[in-house]
């Protein structure tokens, strides 16, 4: 069987820590990118297709991956946007009748890299003391000091602008020509999902590149504006922020989620920094601090927004925060109809805890629709 073929595999941490594992399949190779891990028990392909996770290394913490097989349904973007999956057990027969393949034929037809075996929550461990680094995975064993020296060149996090890898080259359309809202969606590593919840409320969506101007978004005369999730630091976005800065200015309305949420905060001038690990998984607690209640949450983010700063700002107010370290989770502005969460509402783990955020956000397109109908 396809499992008996394994290879000797490692991975090499930035710091010169080596852990072993073997390769899936008969598969070699060698992977580059920023190590992070996901605490999710379901949700693997999902995870392995979200553009935020552009160019990592991702360590899954569920002991067993592939038991449940791939749908060609369950992406959320058009390929593997991951650079490598390192795993505990790794399941090449799959269970789960409405699977269409297996998760090795699944990587296979992605080439992605991935290995197995590995001590993960020796990994994991490390990684929560000593923060997400870059690594290397390989079954290039025997040459440690080699990729060592290719490890060295490839950039940190901190700084690299990756959303112009996975937004759309060309303006596209999602659902209904006929419905009666449109919303203008800024694409900066956008998942199906959230076009899904979109148009299920009745919207009409036009997806823009990432580099588009306001103007280009504006021609459209939406009724809304919303600013997508996405991978890499936020703080190279200028276009994306002067995008933000000029919808603010229409009173129209606009959501942001992930990156767009802190796109958001910097075009209010509150800066971003690269958080010690991280928030990815499907069980992150969060605190409404408008209604008292709990959620729990999906998340996905190697970087924050700053509290003092946001806490200072005239123009916004807190909406949220994470209960496991008090990061801002969500905010919006106190005279506009914009805000943004530091989470995912469209992944449901609650398994509904935050769709109400898309509710919020066509009650403010209606709230405004009417308000302009009176005047």
């Amino acid at each position: 069987m396809k499992y008996q073929a394994k290879k000797k595999a490692l991975i090499l941490l930035a710091d010169g820590t080596i852990f072993y594992g073997k390769s899936v399949g008969d598969k070699e190779g060698t992977a580059f990118g920023e190590v992070c891990f996901n605490t999710g028990m379901t949700g693997y392909q999902e995870i392995f297709t979200d553009p935020s996770y552009f160019g990592q290394l991702m360590v899954t913490t569920n002991a067993h991956i592939g038991n449940y097989g791939t749908n060609k349904e369950e992406v959320e973007s058009e390929s593997v946007k991951i650079a490598g999956l390192i795993c505990r057990n790794f399941s090449y027969e799959y269970s789960r009748p409405s699977a269409d393949a297996s998760l090795q034929d699944f990587l296979d037809s992605n080439d992605l890299f991935a290995i197995s075996d590995v001590d993960t929550r020796a990994l994991v461990s490390y990684i929560r003391d000593n923060g997400a680094m870059n690594a290397v995975i390989s079954t290039d064993v025997d040459n440690i000091e080699e990729l060592k020296k290719q490890l060295e060149k490839v950039p940190s996090m901190e700084g690299l602008e990756l959303a112009s890898k996975v937004s759309t080259k060309e303006p596209y359309f999602y659902g209904d020509p006929s419905a009666n809202i449109k919303i203008a969606a800024l694409d900066i590593g956008i998942k199906k999902n959230i076009l899904r919840n979109l148009e299920k409320r009745g919207a009409y969506i036009k997806v823009f590149p990432y580099n588009a101007t306001f103007p280009e978004m504006s021609s459209w005369n939406p009724d809304a504006y919303f600013i997508s999730n996405g991978p890499g630091d936020p703080e190279p976005l200028s276009e994306a922020i002067t995008v933000a800065k000029e919808i603010i200015k229409t009173d129209k309305p606009l959501f942001g989620i992930c990156l767009g949420h802190q796109v958001i905060a910097l075009a209010n001038g509150v800066s971003t920094y690269k958080m010690h690990n991280g928030h990815r998984g499907i069980n992150h607690p969060i605190l409404n601090l408008l209604t008292g209640k709990g959620e729990i949450t999906s998340q996905n983010h190697g970087f924050a927004i700053n509290r003092e700063e946001t806490e200072a700002n005239d123009n916004l107010e807190i909406t949220h925060v994470h209960l496991n370290d008090q990061t801002v989770a969500g905010i919006r502005m106190k005279n506009k109809d914009v805000f943004s969460v530091q989470y995912h509402p469209e992944a449901s783990p609650g398994p509904h805890d935050a769709d109400y955020l898309f509710d919020d956000f066509f009650s403010l397109i209606e709230k405004t629709s009417k308000q302009s109908t009176e005047v």
